[in-house]
């Protein structure tokens, strides 16, 4: 029998905030969370800003001995993960660890980790290189640390899907809790990005805007757009089928109904410029849900700022729907937060969704003719909507989608 599958927590670490509530608070009110690099001397790369975390103290949350353990994506993990069960009331109690799964994507992993410890290397020789490097940086230790944390024993993967990570983790999390095969899973996406070696390989791609202005950094289809902003962070989601939600009086905050993912099979780093892969996976979301282009009235853009992502996402966009639909990226304040911006998107969108008020397209001044999409403005966010999108595509031609249902 198929399930349905609600989200009954969700929590984040984002740029704009270290908890859901904090960073919804900054996206309603359009804040943008750019600061100047302070994690190295950036100088050097060229790029002068990026979406680094405020005041973020994981002691708040993880044991401080632990904590030194674990790479800062992995923190960045378990912090938002342990928000969002809070927010569940996941307990020993809750479900059976066999019944509990986790899925969590990260686009690269432990980098600060590697940064450090081969620069040591190259310092100090191969016999200083810390014996935790290999636990502490591969991808899948986020998921590997927030299973060991709430001793869940079903399914436990990790999803490298470049930008899509996130994403595609929440949609194969979205597959085991609708076959039946996992009452609940922990999903999501984590990453760490802001260090030498991930901005100087970044700007190397000519992929990071080198504004010095935060308010004209990341500025998705806008027609001076030069590319994203780095950010750092986590999103996770706590998904459940609903007959296990009602059985346990769970509080509901949404629900995901379809789940799209294809690939473009074009170029390495480019989309391609059709976007026709883009659209057939938003068309399989779509068609999951049981609804039709017509019922959604809102789309969470993947929406980089780059000037191949939002040209190709845009003729997605149409080619799907005959008639406008809304569309913004949050990009425009998180920054672009590689394999966990889609966890974080989700999130967005669905308190968006409860809020009746949607994020607006920050620091648009002239849109690109090349992106003939609808933008979320000031004037038009107070929106009542019940179906929305949420789009991700990465490096490799990943594309992935999940349609998302206002809990009534």
């Amino acid at each position: 029998m198929t399930q349905r599958v609600v989200v009954t927590g969700m929590g984040t670490v984002t740029p704009l905030g270290n908890d859901v509530t904090t960073t919804m608070k900054n996206i309603t009110a359009g804040q943008v969370g750019f600061v100047p690099i302070t994690k190295f001397a950036a100088a050097a790369t060229g790029i002068t800003l990026a979406g680094e975390l405020k005041d973020f103290d994981v002691t708040m949350r993880l044991d401080k001995r632990l904590s030194k353990r674990l790479d800062l994506f992995s923190q960045y993990a378990l912090y938002s993960a342990l928000e969002a069960a809070e927010q569940a009331d996941l307990t020993a109690e809750t479900v059976a660890p066999e019944r509990l799964g986790v899925m969590i994507g990260s686009g690269i992993g432990g980098l600060t980790t590697i940064e450090a410890q081969v620069t040591k290397m190259n310092a100090k020789g191969p016999q200083r290189v810390s014996p935790l490097f290999v636990p502490e940086s591969i991808a899948n230790m986020a998921a590997g640390n927030v299973a060991l944390q709430f001793n869940a024993r079903n399914i436990c993967t990790a999803v490298v899907t470049a930008c899509s990570s996130g994403t595609n983790a929440i949609g194969d999390a979205f597959r085991e809790v609708q076959s039946g095969r996992a009452d609940m899973m922990i999903a999501g996406g984590a990453e760490a990005p802001i260090n030498q070696i991930g901005i100087a390989g970044f700007a190397a791609l000519s992929a990071l805007s080198p504004a010095t202005d935060p308010q004209r950094a990341s500025i998705p289809f806008d027609q001076d757009r030069a590319g994203f902003v780095m950010g750092e962070g986590a999103g996770m989601l706590i998904l459940e089928s609903l007959a296990h939600a009602q059985q346990r009086g769970a509080t509901i905050y949404g629900e995901i109904t379809g789940y799209g993912s294809t690939c473009d099979a074009f170029h390495m780093t480019a989309p391609d410029p059709a976007g026709t892969q883009a659209a057939r996976a938003m068309q399989l979301a779509i068609d999951e849900s049981g609804a039709t282009a017509a019922d959604f009235g809102y789309v969470n853009a993947h929406g980089t700022s780059t000037k191949a992502n939002d040209a190709a996402e845009s003729a997605a966009i149409n080619q799907i729907f005959a008639t406008p639909v809304l569309v913004s990226s949050t990009k425009s304040m998180t920054g672009h937060l590689l394999g966990a911006a889609g966890a974080i998107e989700a999130v967005i969108t669905l308190a968006a969704l409860r809020q009746k008020q949607l994020p607006v397209n920050v620091g648009v001044q002239q849109q690109d003719p090349a992106c003939p999409v609808t933008l979320v403005t000031a004037e038009n966010r107070q929106q009542e909507v019940t179906n929305a999108l949420s789009n991700s595509f990465g490096f490799g031609g990943h594309n992935a989608v999940l349609a998302l249902r206002k809990w009534a």
